[in-house]
């Protein structure tokens, strides 16, 4: 999942490495190493990995194959000879092409027992929720007023006065657009069509990724669309990274867009490194690596026990069965879905 540019979580980094954690994932292995493939998303504090190796002997090498799309695709070409150990990467939205491949060998952490309940997330004995976060419909507040208020929900996005605002991405090509599209099939129904319709009526603009449209289109960019799809943690994002400095995110989210989305880490079938490999699992669960996860992709840890940053203290409470899907229905109708979505909205 595409996010920001991030910033190095250096208070963050330094606190872990002076004040340690009880939580170490120890073994013996004599400089053995590991490969981690990732989706282009994929980042950390510099030196994070370190720690695994100091602990572990285990050197990591990380692969970056694109969208998560292709990083299924890849491994799924390469199952009988596996260019990595561990994939990083894939959601809710292709766990089930993942799983139908047979492309993982099976392995439960015994971190996963302290998994935050509440997540409420897809269990497997093959993959393991690593991080999660919300694909949401953002808004630039100043762009509205008492007399023109924000829309409050996804089904104020058909009314005529909101035309020409909203920019989304295509489903076909970005992981939010997917997110999105999902969002309003459970939304509306059956209606969902009719939705995209009236969408596409009131002067919807797509890109093909969320760059485009978030530094692009949307007016946190210099573009015009005061509305666009982007995430949860987007108005942290522009707390954080808003130069002079201010208070008050400039952006909100609709919640009832939402779409939650949960990352999972799986071994490859036929690694050869599979003790290390799991070591590299456990290690993604650690404390230590989930609290880095959200000042550099901007996910939520899935540890109960991880702490959050404290612009992450704003982070919305959405309901765990908001919008749900199961990442089965999705894998049998996700190329009709988006087929109908491209006869409705592009052409």
């Amino acid at each position: 999942m595409k996010k920001y540019l991030t910033i190095p979580a250096i208070t963050m980094f330094l606190c872990i490495l002076a004040c340690g954690n009880s939580e170490k994932v120890t073994a013996d292995f004599n400089e053995s190493s590991v490969t981690l493939i990732t989706h282009d998303s994929f980042a950390v504090s510099e030196g994070i990995f370190d720690i695994f190796t100091s602990e572990t002997g285990i050197s990591v090498e990380q692969l970056s194959l694109g969208d998560t799309g292709q990083l299924i695709s890849t491994s799924i070409l390469t199952k009988n000879d596996p260019i990595g150990d561990v994939i990083f990467g894939i959601d809710n939205t292709f766990l089930g092409r993942a799983l139908n491949a047979n492309i993982f060998t099976p392995y439960t952490s015994p971190i996963e027992s302290r998994i935050a309940e509440e997540l409420d997330y897809e269990k497997s004995d093959y993959l393991t929720p690593i991080d999660y976060g919300h694909v949401c419909l953002n808004y630039w507040k100043d762009s509205f007023n008492d007399t023109f208020p924000p829309p409050k929900s996804i089904d104020d996005l058909l009314d005529p006065s909101y035309s020409n605002l909203l920019v989304v991405q295509n489903p076909e090509t970005s992981s939010p657009g997917l997110a999105f599209l999902l969002a309003t099939i459970s939304h509306f129904g059956g209606n969902w069509v009719s939705f995209w319709q009236t969408l596409n009526q009131n002067g919807v603009s797509v890109t093909s990724d969320w760059e485009s449209s978030y530094y692009g289109d949307f007016i946190a960019g210099g573009g015009e669309n005061s509305i666009v799809v982007s995430y949860a943690s987007s108005p942290i994002a522009e707390l954080i990274y808003s130069d002079p400095p201010v208070e008050i995110p400039p952006t909100a989210i609709i919640e009832d867009s939402c779409f939650k989305q949960v990352e999972y880490a799986g071994i490859l079938k036929n690694t050869k490194n599979k003790p290390e490999a799991e070591a590299l699992i456990d290690f993604l669960l650690s404390q230590r690596f989930q609290e880095d996860i959200p000042l550099n992709m901007f996910m939520m840890p899935v540890l109960t026990e991880a702490s959050l940053p404290v612009a992450f203290s704003i982070y919305p409470t959405i309901p765990s069965d908001l919008n749900l899907i199961s990442p089965n229905e999705i894998e049998r109708n996700r190329n009709n879905w988006t087929q109908i979505w491209t006869e409705t909205v592009l052409r």
